[in-house]
């Protein structure tokens, strides 16, 4: 698939099939992740892969919990303060690497959901799964077989969202 279709077709995915993703697949996946650009190449993303309870415990702290629960794994994605130089700019190649990790997910045929309303309850998560400080939960991907792809997807006109064209107000 070309690139651009790619990035055009992929969704959020929030029902799964009760089907197992091998680990060697999750390890291609984080490394999509890995090669996200970032300032400095300072790399201050850490990722946590969960399944089965320990992955279910989580559902708790969100209230799209039937997401977590039907996922057949967790990709949780954090902030490392020590390899951190800057937050914003940091946040940014965070976003970059979960990026890289949805369209590889959708090119292999998987689904995908980037939860961020579970990030209301980052502390409590941290301290249930015994992390240091310095790792701050940025993202957690629910990753399975998709129960049905989701279709279509509407986006606003590039024309609406280009400020300037060649010196003139759009």
């Amino acid at each position: 698939m070309e690139i651009l279709d790619l990035i055009r077709t992929r969704r959020s995915v929030r029902k799964f099939k009760k089907e197992k993703i091998p680990f060697e697949i999750v390890e291609e996946i984080l490394e999509a992740g890995r090669w996200a650009p970032s300032g400095l190449n300072n790399q201050p993303w850490r990722f946590m892969v969960l399944e089965g309870e320990e992955k279910d415990n989580l559902a708790k702290y969100t209230k799209y919990s039937y997401i977590i629960k039907g996922a057949d794994k967790l990709i949780l994605v954090f902030l490392d303060k020590e390899a951190s130089y800057h937050y914003e700019k940091d946040l940014m190649a965070i976003g970059a690497c979960i990026q890289n990790m949805l369209l590889y997910i959708h090119s292999k045929k998987l689904g995908a959901c980037w939860l961020g309303e579970i990030l209301n309850k980052r502390e409590e998560i941290n301290k249930v799964l015994n992390l240091s400080k310095n790792l701050v939960l940025e993202a957690v991907i629910a990753l399975g077989k998709p129960l049905k792809l989701p279709k279509g997807g509407k986006r606003k006109s590039l024309k609406r969202l280009i400020l300037k064209r060649g010196g003139k107000r759009c």
